[in-house]
């Protein structure tokens, strides 16, 4: 196995454990659409598996969603990767500027908040108390 292949596959089983249990999806076309149809706020991930700032960003939501069942229970999480979908709409149309961008979106379709290259609790907590929020208000 090349080493690139075995950091990315092991990068990804060191994850999985921690966000398993969240309403995670990985993106595919539409998958945006039909969550906010089905009534969650989502937080957009779009990560890169080689992208150190991404799983810095994916071990604090570990953390959030392991203490606020409501971040794991009300908020879809949908990671959208980097490499495959940067030219795509659910990029463009957000005007992502980069990976490691985090993008909270009311059940409305509309952004409520974002995240770009920062790895701070508050910061991304912030980001899923204003996706929870549009549920709760």
């Amino acid at each position: 196995m090349n080493r690139r292949a075995f950091l990315t596959t092991a990068a990804a089983a060191a994850l999985a454990p921690a966000l398993a249990h969240a309403a995670q999806i990985a993106y595919t076309e539409g998958a945006l659409q039909r969550v906010l149809a089905g009534g969650s706020p989502v937080v957009l991930d779009y990560y890169a598996d080689w992208c150190p700032t991404c799983h810095a960003q994916r071990r604090v939501i570990s953390q959030l969603m392991s203490e606020n069942a409501d971040y794991k229970d009300k908020v879809t999480y949908i990671e959208v990767d980097w490499d495959t979908y940067k030219s795509a709409p659910i990029t463009t149309d957000f005007k992502v500027p980069r990976r490691s961008t985090l993008i909270a979106v009311g059940t409305d379709g509309t952004e409520l908040a974002r995240v770009v290259a920062q790895t701070g609790y508050d910061e991304i907590k912030a980001l899923f108390d204003a996706a929870l929020s549009s549920v709760t208000s």
